[in-house]
């Protein structure tokens, strides 16, 4: 499998969420330094920076929504995706309240504890579950990823390691990059957590590819698809990622500018 770039039918054929979550995210009573980190980012992107608004898109949501908190308490707003159909359902059990949804107490706990309150994590679960409005499908190489349903641009897309596993090569990263940025409207956020140096990570028994990226490469696809970078920060990990060669995290926020600019 080194080397072989799994596309599409090899995700929906054979990634599984609850060995993604398991291998990946589950850490017991302590959040994964890599995913507090990730909290972190957010926290301080919506609750110290101050970017609001109406509404958000998250492309490539997988199972997971532990990158929506933070986010529920500035938009209105939020529509989860993803290209993964097991991965939708995933989300919608969670939605549900199913029991056999994924257990993400661990993470909603840790994002109430920068917030100031860790015991607000129950009211912090349900004013996510009424701020996501749909889980649509999403496919980041089609010039309208949410195609065939037509939106308006919005005032914040946020993507948290999607584009590297969804390309083979930097010019697809590049033409993906601007299809998500055509979902944000003039004035808006493009809000990106990518995996390091990366060219594989495993669920389960199976290998899936993705595209070696440094920061360079992230931040200038970022401007190629005409956004300005507002700020960005590499992130170090202090233990690995979990079955995966990453070496390390890159965070950046950028801006769409204004019609008057």
């Amino acid at each position: 499998m080194e080397g072989v770039f799994t596309g599409k039918e090899a995700y929906r054929q054979h990634f599984d969420p609850k060995g993604f979550f398991n291998s990946h995210m589950s850490c017991g009573s302590v959040c994964h330094p890599m995913f507090a980190v990730i909290q972190e980012m957010f926290h301080k992107t919506f609750f110290v920076d101050g970017i609001q608004g109406d509404t958000l898109i998250d492309i490539g949501s997988g199972p997971s929504i532990y990158q929506l908190f933070s986010a529920c308490e500035s938009f209105k707003e939020i529509i989860a995706t993803d290209l993964v159909e097991q991965n939708r359902a995933e989300l919608q059990k969670w939605l549900k309240k199913d029991p056999e949804a994924l257990d993400w107490t661990t993470m909603v706990k840790y994002t109430c504890q920068l917030e100031g309150d860790r015991e607000k994590w129950k009211e912090k679960e349900e004013k996510l579950r009424r701020t996501i409005k749909q889980v649509l499908p999403c496919d980041v190489t089609l010039a309208n990823p949410l195609d065939p349903l037509v939106l308006p641009p919005v005032d914040c897309v946020i993507s948290t390691f999607c584009l590297e596993a969804a390309c083979d090569d930097l010019p697809t990263y590049c033409s993906t990059m601007k299809n998500v940025g055509s979902l944000v409207k003039p004035g808006g956020h493009l809000i990106f957590a990518a995996v390091m140096e990366e060219t594989y990570y495993i669920v389960g028994p199976h290998k899936f590819s993705s595209l070696y990226l440094t920061p360079e490469m992230v931040k200038d696809s970022v401007k190629g698809a005409g956004f300005e970078v507002l700020w960005s920060q590499g992130l170090g990990m202090t233990s690995p990622v979990p079955k995966s060669d990453a070496n390390g995290m890159f965070f950046l926020v950028a801006k769409k500018p204004s019609e008057s600019q």
